[in-house]
């Protein structure tokens, strides 16, 4: 997907809050153009398989692609690098003891083949917004108490919408996703929404699913987490 080019016909918010099908999506998965980032906004979009991703100072653009990148918890793959790296006590985990510091540390990070990051500010405050609400939620991962990895994503009771994490140290990242999915799993959650793929997805376990059956799930239950 190219977060800054896209093509006609496109469908333009206003401010009434609705999106189109996202069958209407184009072939890159841009579905819409406009709107805003309030938190019903934002909700009605992750329960629907819509999310916000657009460039600094350009229109909000809505995206739904298909397929979409999944991973089933009870399918993380865990290397023996990483079990490990799981018993040792090199990393300490804590959720949601500052979201702030990892939303920030996820715009910071230098994406290969990206010009600056698409967490801008209005994405942050609409995020953090979300997360006082009890829909985001954060999880952190500590060495020697400093903060060098996490993720940050949207809790819809079922399903975790992951939106970004990063890392200063090897592991620091897969450390925090494991943890999730390993959670995720005890709590028996459908899905985490990892949207698109990557290698990097993928060597954990996630995988590509039809947007329709990806939509099913979102669909099983209609009511968000706290």
């Amino acid at each position: 997907m190219q977060k800054d080019s896209y093509k006609s016909p496109l469908f333009f918010l206003t401010s009434e809050l609705c999106f189109p099908p996202v069958e209407k999506a184009n072939t890159e998965g841009l579905l819409a153009v406009g709107g805003d980032l309030s938190p019903e906004r934002l909700l009605l979009a992750y329960q629907s398989g819509i999310f916000p991703w657009f460039n600094e100072d350009a229109l909000i653009l809505w995206w739904s692609p298909n397929p979409r990148m999944v991973l089933f918890p009870k399918k993380i793959k865990i290397s023996k690098s990483m079990w490990k790296v799981l018993r040792s006590n090199q990393f300490r985990l804590t959720k949601n003891s500052c979201f702030e510091k990892v939303i920030e540390q996820c715009a910071a990070m230098p994406r290969l083949g990206q010009d600056g990051t698409w967490i801008t500010p209005e994405m942050k405050k609409a995020y953090i917004s979300l997360h006082e609400k009890g829909y985001a939620k954060s999880y952190e991962v500590w060495e020697n108490d400093q903060l060098v990895g996490g993720l940050y994503g949207l809790d819809l009771g079922h399903v975790f919408c992951g939106e970004s994490m990063f890392s200063k140290v090897s592991n620091a990242s897969k450390f925090a996703f494991i943890q999730l999915a390993q959670e995720l799993k005890n709590k028996n959650y459908d899905l985490i929404d990892c949207q698109i793929y990557t290698d990097h997805l993928a060597s954990l376990g996630a995988e590509e699913m039809p947007r329709a059956n990806f939509i099913e799930i979102l669909k099983r239950k209609n009511q968000t987490g706290q």
